[in-house]
């Protein structure tokens, strides 16, 4: 196990140092250290030293906790159905999802009258986006009525009036949405 997280470590190191585009060279001016010294590291010629990851981290602007963390929790996400008022989601991303965005997709039915086909289109700080899964969207922005189509996406400011619901005659309607904080607040139940 050991031998496993030290192989890890030396894989993260190398990869953040290559998704950067620096050199041994660069890195190893950053965390003050040859570059002799950081390719052993890499490479497992040299055993890696807490004195020398600490520098390393920073200079990935990574947290220790990160470099040397074994990422065991389960990945898959088991979305359990919330329903309201002629609206169904099911959340797709955790609570601490990247960018604090949160992805669901909702069904929502034909004849929905509450959730999220409110009467008067709502507004809130931020962006959002969908696209179609099934049925056909009607996205009422401001002045305009925009029909979204299966496969399609939209995407918007939602400090224009907006509301979004099946098209009128089309079935239900099944989108999968990303939602900045603003919008999981306004769309999503609590």
């Amino acid at each position: 196990m050991e031998q496993d997280l030290d192989v890890l470590i030396r894989r993260r190191i190398r990869g953040l140092r290559l998704a950067r585009g620096w050199s041994l060279d660069s890195l190893a001016a950053r965390c003050f250290m040859s570059p002799s010294t950081l390719s052993r590291i890499e490479t497992g010629g040299r055993r890696i030293a807490l004195d020398q990851l600490v520098p390393i981290a920073r200079a990935l602007d990574t947290s220790l906790d990160d470099l040397v963390a074994t990422d065991e929790e389960d990945v898959v996400i088991r979305p359990e159905p919330e329903h309201r008022e002629g609206v169904t989601s099911w959340l797709l991303s955790r609570e601490r999802a990247v960018a604090g965005v949160t992805v669901a997709k909702m069904r929502i039915s034909a004849t929905a009258t509450g959730g999220d086909t409110p009467d008067e289109p709502q507004v809130h700080p931020g962006r959002e986006w969908f696209t179609v899964l099934s049925g056909r969207a009607q996205l009422h922005l401001g002045g305009r009525t925009i029909v979204v189509e299966p496969g399609q996406a939209a995407e918007f400011s939602t400090m224009v009036p907006h509301r979004i619901g099946p098209l009128p005659g089309s079935g239900d309607l099944e989108v999968l949405s990303i939602f900045e904080r603003e919008g999981v607040r306004a769309h999503l139940p609590d």
